[in-house]
Formats: structure tokens, sequence, C-alpha cells
């Protein structure tokens, strides 16, 4: 699994989006899927998939939280990867777009020859980028933060924490907001993007009153952890939300979502039995911080 896996959070269609994304992206599939009995939204999928080599995991669990777009996809087509770069872009387009809304309209734009920022039909947003051909390699699918509301302006500090706390980790590109940009604040984070060991996350703040959305649990940031020792310095770095702490799931001061889970988690659920995987889901949903030894010992039964 990827350092950090976006997790997307479904009233009931995981399974179809998953199979929908899988369709539309190159070097995709569903990795897998199991049914989770019992928990409070009563029955739920989980479901894993990989698209175009970037880990997702998603869940069907009930109309508790509604993606909004400030967690988005940016979609980099680079020419060094695909032949015909802004026909990827333009098939994307209309393939995610079929049944959503734009928010930014495909075209050009300064920082892209061909650009759009769309909303599809299950509320993922995802920002399709024709790549400067002469600019520094991305990942084809990176997590993009919006700091937008009470969290404008903290886009830099959220980048500084997260690079603290992630091995191997580095700064890519920083552009500052300048001045005369409408609400937005100069000096803030326009763009950048963070390397956090094997994953990239873009941040960007927007001071810009009319977003009316904010960062909730509906698309949340899942680290695998090697023990509990990883779990216990991450958890304490990042939660501070204390009535948002439940079965590994923790909040950071920007409003940020995290899941901090064993690493032999994803193991448990792929290859466990029914039962294996019932004993797990009733050990872990009473936790907040997640007790790697409770939860090998439920498996193990």
């Amino acid at each position: 699994m990827s350092t950090i896996t976006p997790h997307l959070w479904f009233a009931t269609q995981a399974g179809e989006a998953a199979a929908f994304y899988t369709s539309v992206f190159p070097e995709s599939q569903v990795t897998s899927s199991v049914m989770l009995h019992n928990t409070p939204g009563g029955d739920s999928e989980s479901v894993t998939f990989r698209l175009w080599g970037q880990d997702f995991m998603a869940i069907s669990a009930g109309p508790l939280f509604q993606i909004n777009p400030s967690v988005s996809f940016t979609v980099n087509v680079h020419p060094s990867r695909v032949d015909d770069a802004p026909g990827m872009v333009d098939r994307l387009w209309a393939a995610l777009g079929e049944g959503g809304h734009s928010l930014m309209e495909l075209g050009e734009y300064p920082f892209s020859k061909r650009y759009g920022w769309v909303q599809d039909r299950f509320g993922v947003s995802w920002q399709l980028m024709l790549s400067d051909p002469a600019g520094e390699p991305r990942p084809p699918i990176m997590t993009s933060l919006l700091f937008v509301g009470s969290s404008a302006g903290q886009a830099e500090e959220a980048g500084d924490l997260y690079l603290g706390l992630f091995g191997d980790s580095e700064r890519g590109q920083l552009v500052r907001w300048s001045e005369n940009r409408g609400e937005e604040v100069p000096g803030t984070v326009m763009f950048s993007d963070l390397r956090l060991g094997d994953s990239w996350l873009t941040t960007m703040d927007s001071s810009n009153s009319g977003h009316g959305f904010g960062f909730n649990e509906a698309i949340s940031l899942v680290v695998p952890c090697t023990d509990q020792a990883e779990i216990d310095r991450l958890w304490d770095a990042l939660s501070t939300v204390p009535e948002a702490e439940q079965c590994g799931w923790c909040k950071d001061r920007f409003g940020v979502s995290w899941q901090i889970v064993p690493d032999a988690m994803g193991r448990m659920m792929r290859e466990g039995t029914p039962e294996q995987i019932d004993r797990v889901v009733q050990a872990f949903m009473p936790m907040k911080k997640l007790d790697v030894a409770t939860l090998e010992a439920a498996y193990a039964g």
C-alpha cells in the first residue's frame, strides 16, 4: 500500500464508483471487495482499487458524509507517458463529466495548455491537466487539498507538519498568491506539492468566500503503520478533535481527516475468512486509536 491512500465515503455507490473509475483510467483495476457486517451503517461494502498507479479505498456506509471539492484529485497527463496527451485530457473530461458538472471549464490557462476541473456524478472532483513537457515529472494522480473557510491560509503550515511526520519527504513547488488577486491573501499558497514517502499531495489556499464547503470525513487519508509505536506517534501528532476519533479515524487541526491503521489490517481484510473479518470489525468498532495486539488476537480467534 502507498504511504498515503485516499479513502472515499459513499452512501451506497463504492463498488459502482470503483468499477467506473477503473474503466476510465489506464492501468487500473479493482483489487478487493469485502462486506463489513454489523457496522453503525449496517452492512458496508469496502473496496480497494488502483487508478493509473495510485491506490484508492472506498466504502458504502450510508449518507453520513458528502464528498466535496475541498479534496480533489489532480490528473497529470504528461506527453512522455501518453502519445496523444491533449486527446486523453479531452477523453477523461468527457467520461468524468457525464452526469457531473464543471467547476473550471476545460481550456487553456496560464499554468497549463489544457486544464479543467470537473465534479463527477458521484461527487468526486478531478483536476485534469496537460502537463508541461519541460516540468519536473509527477505521478499521474495526486491527492489535492484546498484550504478554504476557517482553514484558508494554513496550507503552508499544514505542509510543514506533514513533511515533518513522514520519512523521506520533500517539498516540490511553492507558488504564492500575489497582490490584486481578488479575495486571495497575498503570500498564502496558490499551489504547492509535497512528496511524503512514495505519495504526493498538492495544497492550495483560497480565501474566496463563495466556496461553501470544507474538509470533512467523506475523503480521508489512510496511513498504514508498521507497528503500534508508529500508530501512537502519528495519532498524537494528528488527532486534535476528540469527538472525531473513532475506529482509527482522527482529524488534524486543519480539518483534514486521517485513518491511522496497522499495515496488517489490509491483509486481514483481503485474506481473512468472513468469520475472521467479522471478528476484526467487531474488535475495532469500539476503538478510537487502533490497538494492533487486540486486532491481531481477534483475527487469530
